[in-house]
């Protein structure tokens, strides 16, 4: 039993990780109606900026709000910018656009910090206490509920704010936002920045678990895009769900299913993503949509 509720917990932490990427690509879904790929790769570059702050001396929770804040423009500019010019034109040449970018911002951390394994202080202690038979981390509890925090928060924002609502407005339709006076361009820089902004928070709670590294989530953004097919693109709460899910499976799978075993055991959640999406081909916890003709 001790067993178990260890693999639950260490699941649960590790689908956080998967969870922080993935609430950042729901929030450009629901702001433009796209799917960034190149979410993970700013995350890790938000996760150097942070280091940097450090190393001028900067306390670590300031560090951490000064990424935010930074990367919050940065992915305004690059909205603005660059993927702004393909918006409304063929999905799939924005997907290469947004692959590309993550090439580019993979390099540029390499070319700007090295490809050196960097440590990164945690927001809390390593330290931990004993559950049901089961050792807890207090960084993987506190990275549990953070994750928690966010995703309650994601879903206020989108479902009873009036800054959340233009954002699906603009996600759905633009042109007609753009009729009814929302400032369509300003939103969409917007939900582009706070996806950034979160990805400072994954980056930060990802880099003292695997050490800082252009590529540290290069993994975890496949996880990441899983959790957000399997839980619902439209949903936070549904994202956040698969991606605990995935990680609790994934764990259980590779102890108690011997033929899949620790080598195998990045097969399950795509497993589970093929058997839900032909149950709910919108995910668990996603809308269906309905078309006019």
């Amino acid at each position: 039993m001790g067993t178990f509720i260890q693999l639950v917990v260490d699941g649960l932490a590790m689908g956080s990780v998967y969870a922080a990427l993935a609430l950042a690509i729901v929030i450009v879904n629901q702001s433009t109606g796209l799917i960034n790929f190149a979410q993970g790769g700013m995350a890790v570059l938000s996760g150097y900026i942070a280091y940097t702050f450090l190393g001028w001396g900067i306390p670590l929770i300031l560090a951490i709000i000064l990424a935010m804040a930074v990367s919050f423009v940065l992915g305004a500019v690059i909205e603005r910018f660059l993927i702004r010019r393909f918006e409304g034109g063929d999905p799939d040449t924005t997907v290469v656009v947004t692959v590309g970018l993550l090439t580019l911002i993979t390099g540029v951390a390499g070319w700007l910090w090295s490809y050196n394994n960097l440590q990164f202080p945690s927001l809390f202690p390593a330290d931990s206490f004993p559950l049901l038979g089961a050792a807890v981390s207090w960084r993987s509890l506190g990275t549990f509920l953070t994750i928690a925090a966010i995703m309650v928060l994601l879903q206020v924002l989108f479902l009873k704010t009036k800054v959340g609502l233009a954002l699906r407005a603009v996600a759905d339709n633009p042109r007609s936002s753009s009729f009814s006076g929302l400032p369509v361009g300003r939103l969409l820089m917007v939900g582009w920045g706070l996806a950034a902004a979160l990805g400072a928070v994954a980056g930060a709670l990802v880099a003292p678990r695997l050490t800082l590294t252009p590529g540290m989530l290069d993994s975890a953004l496949v996880y990441a895009l899983a959790a957000v097919i399997l839980g619902g693109a439209s949903s936070p709460i549904g994202v956040v769900v698969a991606a605990w899910l995935i990680g609790v499976l994934e764990n259980l799978g590779a102890v108690y299913v011997p033929f899949i075993g620790h080598d195998l055991k990045i097969a399950v959640p795509f497993i589970l993503l093929f058997i839900v999406l032909l149950v709910r081909p919108q995910g668990l916890f996603g809308r269906k949509t309905v078309v006019r003709v």
